[in-house]
């Protein structure tokens, strides 16, 4: 479950690297000597934070590999608070009223020659897409921490598994090989009900 939440995090990764690249917004001005510009502002440009992000979420997917148990916790609830952070910053495009005042600083004309602007709603909806896909993989890394402590279990040592189980099962294979590990003859029980 956490090398599948590992590659959700690779894939919101490169889909916020590819909503950086995309045109978010497009801004039209005239000084009315020429003919009239157009400018494209990427998304990296309109939302600075989709690289840095993005790196981020790289890192948590790597992160995956090193930590467990309440670290790996840790890790799931930063990459949450990230896919937050992410769906507002692909909502604010669809939502902001009026995109003509920042398009312009960004692009760096002055308002009052501003002709028209025009949005590009592409890169903001794979960024939504990438926030749901980053917070798919949070959930799964915060299972993958609770499941981990009955992995670890499965490779503890046999005096470990024996206490954890309550008492020393001699009876099943894995009981069986524990006690020739120990030195002990699994089979000593059955001869002495004899």
């Amino acid at each position: 479950m956490i090398r599948v939440g590992q590659l959700l995090l690779v894939v919101a990764a490169i889909g916020l690297w590819v909503a950086s690249r995309l045109p978010w917004v497009a801004v039209t001005s005239s000084d009315g000597l020429g003919q009239p510009k157009t400018s494209t502002l990427t998304g990296g440009t309109w939302s600075n934070a989709l690289i840095p992000m993005a790196v981020l979420l790289l890192a948590a997917a790597i992160a995956g590999l090193a930590v467990h148990g309440w670290g790996l916790r840790v890790v799931a609830v930063l990459v949450a608070l990230v896919s937050l952070v992410l769906g507002y910053l692909g909502v604010s495009l669809f939502v902001m009223p009026d995109i003509a005042p920042r398009a312009a600083e960004l692009a760096q004309v002055p308002v009052m020659s501003l002709v028209a602007s025009q949005r590009h709603h592409l890169g903001a909806g794979l960024t939504l897409a990438a926030a749901v896909v980053a917070l798919l993989a949070a959930v799964l890394l915060m299972r993958s921490a609770g499941s981990a402590r009955h992995t670890a279990a499965r490779y503890a040592a046999p005096a470990a598994r024996r206490t954890a189980a309550g008492s020393g099962d001699a009876g099943s294979e894995r009981g069986m090989w524990d006690a020739i590990d120990e030195g002990h003859d699994p089979t000593e029980h059955d001869t002495e009900g004899r």
